[in-house]
């Protein structure tokens, strides 16, 4: 991905140096919409998604009911990031800094155009890089949880040695897998700016657990697919490179969850499933990537 020397993104809070204390950080109200399928033994990721997004639609302290815990989704806490976290003493400007405020640059360029020639306003949102932990106006969130989206302040929140993750963990390497995580979270924010979000949470109440699931595999697929329109504009600057749409793609495949399912617990519940499996979360990026239309992006009727 040819990103150095293009334009960066103002809209970067960088709250590393203020990351990992435990200061009276609670839990409260989080509507986070994790990228990939951290599931847990036994369960559905979900349940703690709905929990979550009832605290924050109806006012409750969702960790009186997930019991608090450092939010790992994993059987065992295995999602728990191993790598030495810096705790904010990384230069102000490092490169990965750099990388992720050029990606954020250029989804800002690419929704504000989409959104423009619909007769809309695009919002940028910001994005907080975190080290460790942090609190949004969601509530907290720890780092083991995953990259995240709150519709409460518009904000996208990274805590980037998931990176890391995604490369050694997940066996997703290469900068435009990273691009992919930015983007789809970004396409949660387009979720949230359109109305989506808010009818997804209207048409949730009442639903049973696995017809939850299938609305909740819907949300996350269409986010691929917006990721994946952005990726359309991006390759018309010419600013990818080859393998970097494979990158991608494999990517979506990996966090599939089905394919994580099985790395992790050695067997699929596919009632559980709330993202997507590896298959679908590859169709609907490679449809938004090559038509660049968000009409193609349906997800909400029709198979999936």
């Amino acid at each position: 991905m040819l990103w150095r020397g293009r334009r960066q993104s103002d809209n970067i809070e960088d709250e590393r140096s203020d990351s990992g204390g435990g200061g009276g950080l609670g839990g409260g109200g989080q509507f986070r919409v994790p990228i990939g399928g951290r599931t847990g033994g036994g369960g559905s990721i979900l349940l703690v998604i709905l929990v979550v997004l009832a605290g924050w639609y109806f006012g409750f302290d969702p960790s009186q009911i997930l019991g608090g815990g450092d939010g790992g989704l994993l059987p065992g806490g295995g999602d728990q990031i191993t790598e030495t976290q810096d705790n904010g003493n990384a230069p102000a400007n490092d490169e990965m800094k750099q990388f992720v405020a050029t990606v954020l640059a250029d989804t800002e360029d690419t929704w504000t155009g989409i959104f423009k020639s619909q007769g809309l306003t695009y919002e940028d949102p910001k994005l907080v890089l975190f080290s460790g932990q942090v609190r949004s106006a969601c509530g907290f969130a720890s780092a083991a949880a995953g990259p995240f989206y709150c519709p409460g302040d518009h904000k996208v929140y990274l805590d980037m040695t998931f990176f890391q993750q995604l490369d050694q963990q997940f066996g997703a390497s290469g900068e435009f897998a990273r691009a992919y995580v930015v983007a789809h979270e970004i396409g949660h924010h387009v979720q949230n700016l359109t109305g989506i979000m808010g009818k997804f949470n209207q048409m949730r109440q009442g639903m049973s657990e696995a017809d939850a699931n299938q609305l909740s595999v819907r949300i996350e697929l269409q986010a691929d697919c917006f990721a994946g329109v952005w990726a359309h504009f991006t390759q018309q600057k010419g600013i990818l490179e080859q393998g970097d749409i494979e990158s991608a793609l494999n990517a979506a495949k990996q966090i599939g969850d089905d394919t994580l399912q099985k790395k992790m617990q050695g067997y699929v519940v596919p009632e559980s499933f709330n993202h997507g499996t590896s298959q679908q979360r590859q169709t609907w990026l490679a449809r938004g990537f090559k038509s660049g239309k968000l009409s193609d992006c349906n997800t909400m009727s029709g198979p999936i």
